[in-house]
């Protein structure tokens, strides 16, 4: 049993166990704020288009500052990079905080401070995981991937249950305080890390040729494009949040306007991440971490095809309790799933491409990982419009089933991929 549980052998590292432990207080605050922004919105307008927006102000800076903050995090000291953009997300939520405490209504100076913020988390984050292989051997970046993922998706549904405790207790601008505050837990961690300088790396700032370059020199490594290209299968495909609330209303009975079943649908998926991080022992015992990857997508592709069976036996009349649970059932093991793929994915990048590369291909890897299940969002609600929900979440996860064996039909260098061991003396 003792073997199955997390692997916790990166957290001997110092600066590392720094960083873990600052993750599981500022994921809190980064959560309050997730879900604050847009309640604001919402009070301030009254419209849920307004809310919408914070999709695109959201994604645009997601995506332009996760590429270009991949080439900054392949020319510059990392740990510098690090602090700037730390201290820029404590300012801005700082200022999330201000303009609440004041009363602001403004909506177009919430969603401005809201891309100023997307924009320094997304440098942060592609230079945080090109990190890891600086500080880890490779052998113990599964698992500490797998670490990290258990607290961003515990935070993930802890967060939200947190932030609709307080928010009619105490008022938006305190979860915007709380962030700014836990935010500084980060900033001590990164302090204490030492110089991170990046090898091979050029001496001129990098533009837009540094982004094309990070491309050039993906097109040329199949096993790193294909990381990507599965993950894309996977999500584009399989994951089905946006059917979550007609599912909800329709096939299981709950309040059009949410309720109990709407919010365990959206938890299974995240709940069933971190059961799969907490057992997570074993991902540091495999070396053929591309079949593990190829297992991993089929497991949470079949799990998609068990929810959507579960949605229509629900559909068809009757005591709909039991099929309810499966349904849950069929999405934690989604979750867990993608977390074990997500981890090997993650490890596969930082330990097989060139430091000089990494941060850029960090960056790349953020923008699929958001802008997959945003692509999924349009297409599962598209094609449930034409086929129903239980046929458009169960067809989606055979297409992943499909899709990820073609693709390791087409590319078996993947499949072969394993993990090389370095001796440690």
């Amino acid at each position: 049993m003792r073997n199955q549980l997390a692997d916790t052998r990166p957290l001997r590292e110092p600066h590392f166990r720094r960083l873990w432990l600052a993750n599981i207080v500022t994921v809190i605050g980064a959560q309050l704020t997730v879900v604050a922004v847009p309640a604001q919105l919402y009070a301030d307008t009254g419209s849920s288009a307004y809310v919408g927006l914070t999709g695109v102000f959201g994604l645009v800076p997601l995506v332009v500052f996760g590429l270009y903050g991949g080439a900054l995090a392949d020319v510059f000291d990392r740990r510098t990079i690090l602090l700037v953009t730390t201290v820029g997300l404590i300012v801005t939520s700082g200022l999330f905080w201000l303009q609440a405490a004041a009363g602001g209504t403004n909506v177009w100076l919430l969603l401005g401070l809201f891309s100023v913020q997307q924009s320094f988390f997304a440098v942060n984050q592609p230079t945080r995981s090109a990190v890891l292989p600086k500080i880890l051997p490779a052998e113990l970046l599964p698992a500490a991937n797998s670490l990290n993922m258990t607290v961003m998706q515990a935070g993930a549904i802890g967060g939200p249950l947190v932030a609709g405790v307080l928010i009619p207790v105490v008022g938006l601008s305190w979860l915007y305080l709380i962030d700014t505050i836990t935010l500084f837990a980060t900033l001590a961690a990164v302090v204490r890390l030492p110089s991170l300088a990046v090898v091979g790396a050029v001496a001129t700032a990098p533009g837009i040729s540094a982004v094309l370059d990070g491309f050039a020199y993906l097109r040329q490594q199949p096993v790193l494009l294909m990381s990507f290209v599965v993950d894309l299968i996977a999500m584009v495909f399989g994951m089905p949040r946006a059917l979550f609330p007609e599912i909800a209303h329709v096939e299981f009975g709950g309040p059009e306007a949410g309720g109990l079943v709407f919010a365990l649908l959206f938890a299974a998926i995240p709940a069933g991440a971190v059961l799969g991080g907490v057992f997570s022992g074993w991902v540091s015992r495999i070396e053929a971490q591309g079949r593990a990857v190829i297992a991993c997508i089929l497991v949470w592709g079949a799990a998609m095809v068990g929810f959507g069976a579960a949605v229509w036996l629900a559909g068809l009349g009757g005591p709909t309790t039991p099929w309810l649970l499966l349904a849950l059932l069929m999405l934690v093991v989604g979750g867990a799933a993608d977390m074990a793929s997500a981890a090997f994915r993650t490890s596969m990048l930082q330990s097989a491409a060139d430091d000089a590369v990494r941060g850029r291909l960090q960056g790349v890897f953020i923008v699929v990982v958001a802008g997959g299940p945003r692509i999924a969002d349009v297409a599962h609600g598209a094609s449930a419009a034409v086929v129903g929900s239980a046929a458009a979440a169960a067809g989606g996860g055979v297409l992943v089933v499909v899709g990820t064996v073609v693709a390791a039909l087409a590319v078996p260098s993947f499949v072969r991929y394993r993990l090389t061991r370095v001796s440690q003396a």
